[in-house]
Parts: structure tokens; sequence; C-alpha cells
């Protein structure tokens, strides 16, 4: 880890952004509320929530900071994407980029968790599933008062 003990806390954003292409048939049942696991924008919310609080256990250089807010929202996009966007805030001596990027992350693994048995083909792989363009949207700094 680096030394950020020298650092001013300030108000720190980050809003990260991913998607999941999907089969047309597994968002429909998405759509419909159909899936065998359960409520899959729910239980994504909260994988995104607890991802974004434990990535300090999941990445060795990333240090433990107090997350104020995880901000998770999760829509379907041109009826064959899931896509996740999360915005994370913090007042700390160091971004919360990582922690944007773990829980957009784990909430497209967890997507695909809970779909995976609509997206296999005959060969039992997925042909048409993938993880697509998570990326920094933006990060914000202001300096406290």
């Amino acid at each position: 880890m680096i030394d950020v003990s020298s650092k001013d806390e300030i108000h720190r954003e980050a809003v990260a952004r991913g998607c999941i292409k999907l089969r047309k048939e597994t968002v429909s049942r998405i759509k419909s509320g159909v899936i065998e696991k359960g409520d899959v924008f729910t239980a994504s919310a909260l994988a995104a929530i607890q991802a974004a609080k434990q990535t300090f256990l999941l990445l060795p250089f990333c240090h433990v900071i107090r997350i104020d807010l995880v901000r998770p929202s999760i829509w379907i996009e041109d009826d064959e994407k899931v896509c996740v966007e999360v915005s994370v805030k913090a007042r700390e001596r160091t971004g919360v980029e990582m922690e944007a990027l773990t829980a957009v992350s784990l909430a497209l693994l967890n997507i695909w968790d809970m779909v995976k048995a609509y997206e296999k083909d005959e060969n039992g792989q997925y042909p048409h599933t993938a993880i697509e363009n998570i990326h920094i949207v933006r990060k914000t700094k202001v300096t406290l008062s």
C-alpha cells in the first residue's frame, strides 16, 4: 500500500458501469420475474453493496476506507443486456474507484450466476453471455470545508 497519511481527507465519489449480454429469452425471464434463484435486481444490488464494502479484502493494495454511500442502479438495455452502474462516496484520503469497479463487477457476476441455467447451450457452454465494458464513468474530488 502507498502512504496516504499526509493527504487531506476530501469528499470523493466514483461512478462505474458495465453490462452483461444475455439471450433475449433470459432477459425476458428477468423482466417477468421467473428466475429460479430469485429477484435478479435485488440480489445483484445487494452483491454490489457488499462488494464495495469488502474491496480492501479482495485487492491487496487497497486501503480500508469508510464508505458513506454505495448506490447501485440496474436496468435492462435493448432487451439483450442488463447494465449496472454503482456510485460510491466517501470522505477519505484515497479514491473510491476500485470500490465502484468491484461493486459493478460483482453485481454482474451475480447476475451471471443467477441466470446461468438459462444461458447454457446444449454443450453446457455460454456462447451468448459476456460481461462487457466495465469502466469508470466519472470520479470527483471536493475539498471539505
